[in-house]
């Protein structure tokens, strides 16, 4: 029966369902909590998109000052970048047009220097050849003189032809010299007929004139073709790079001191490995003295064994062999150091598994467990002991036999290895 029947029944008719009221009044407090509920979630979300969009705000206007610093870094690295490569630039141009006007000075100095290196030359050639014509002036008259003759005038033309000829062979010299051949037997023949003139102006000049008339004509007769061959020879010289009298005198200085350099340098490394070989032939000796003090047999196997093979000093090939001879290893091995070599070498194995040098005793009769099997050999104790039977002790566990069989293992290893 419902409320509404029960008022009923009671006479108390309102014309409304409390309950009804009472949900209705639920249903719209609900409401007004979920409104409310929903109204701050609202207002909690958007006070959150409005902290993360200030967040996001902050972190852009960040970003965006990080960007506007690493732009402005760059420009200022860019710009000081192409600043210093026109620095750079500016700087070689420099350089090259300071070389380029370096060259150009000391090209130029060079050519003034060739050019009056050239006229100095052609003047002193101009110089020679008037001299030659004059002392030819000098020297001819009294060689005409010495040739006239009214019966044979044409006699009068051998000095000219003497001189000439000396003028003639001197200019086959130079052309023999500009053609890098031979030019000595050229100049020879000029000195030679330069020698007959002047023994002629002497001859004639001593006999017809006075003995000053004598000589200065023999020396024109000799010093006009001399003084033009000293230029010639010295184009040649020039030509041929070789060197003045100074300069042979200093390259000879030059070699000489380089030579006492490289004498004693070569002493010095003569004295050095004289050393080094009075240090080695010591040391070698300490060596055998120490193998003959600390190993007496086998140093005197070594020294037998050096007989034999023809050496005169244990070498080290024969005192290897003779160590394996008597100790049968290398040197630096013996048997009490393989011996403490491979113990200790245990020792760490045995450290490395965390386990103790000390082994379980290999008692063969120590007393079984019904579960091992025993020996199938009969018991010799008088009286016969009891016999057991299974189930008399309880099985060993799983884990008690896994380590029953490592420690056997083990025991059966360690035996093997030092067998």
């Amino acid at each position: 029966m419902t409320a509404t029947s029960i008022e009923k029944v009671n006479g108390h008719d309102h014309g409304y369902d409390p309950r009804a009221l009472a949900e209705a009044e639920a249903i719209r407090t609900r409401a007004a909590a979920d409104a409310e509920a929903a109204r701050i979630e609202a207002e909690g979300r958007a006070e959150a998109e409005k902290i993360k969009a200030a967040e996001e705000a902050r972190k852009q206007k960040i970003a965006n000052d990080k960007a506007e610093d690493r732009a402005r870094e760059e420009r200022a690295a860019r710009a000081a970048r192409i600043a210093k490569l026109n620095r750079e630039r500016e700087e070689q141009e420099r350089a090259a047009r300071e070389a380029e006007e370096k060259a150009a000075a000391q090209e130029q100095a060079e050519a003034a220097k060739a050019a009056e290196v050239a006229a100095a030359e052609e003047q002193w050639r101009q110089y020679a050849l008037r001299f030659y014509v004059v002392c030819s002036i000098v020297a001819l008259p009294v060689q005409i003189a010495a040739f006239y003759n009214p019966n044979a005038l044409w006699l009068m033309a051998a000095p000219i032809m003497l001189e000439g000829g000396a003028w003639v062979v001197l200019k086959g010299a130079r052309a023999a010299a500009a053609d890098h051949r031979p030019h000595w037997h050229y100049r020879l023949i000029a000195w030679l007929l330069a020698f007959i003139a002047a023994s002629i102006n002497l001859w004639h000049g001593l006999h017809a004139f006075d003995p000053a008339t004598a000589i200065g004509t023999a020396f024109a007769s000799i010093a006009g073709p001399g003084v033009y061959d000293l230029h010639e020879h010295g184009q040649i010289r020039k030509r041929d790079g070789k060197l003045t009298w100074r300069q042979r005198r200093a390259q000879r200085k030059s070699e000489r001191a380089e030579a006492a350099r490289k004498a004693a340098e070569e002493a010095n490394r003569a004295a050095e490995r004289e050393a080094e070989r009075k240090a080695a032939e010591k040391a070698r000796m300490q060596l055998d003295a120490a193998r003959a003090e600390e190993f007496p047999k086998v140093w005197e196997h070594a020294v037998r064994l050096a007989a034999a093979l023809g050496e005169t000093t244990v070498t080290e090939p024969i005192w290897v062999r003779a160590h394996i001879d008597i100790e049968g290893c290398e040197p630096g091995d013996s048997v009490d150091i393989i011996r403490t070599r491979n113990a200790n070498a245990k020792r760490v194995e045995l450290a490395r598994e965390n386990r103790s040098a000390n082994t379980v005793s290999k008692t063969t009769k120590a007393q079984r467990a019904i579960q091992i099997n025993g020996s199938p050999r009969r018991s010799s104790y008088k009286p016969v002991p009891p016999r057991r039977t299974p189930g008399d002790t309880a099985p060993y566990h799983p884990l008690a036999r896994r380590a029953h069989g490592e420690t056997k293992r083990r025991l059966n290893a360690a035996k093997k290895q030092k067998d």
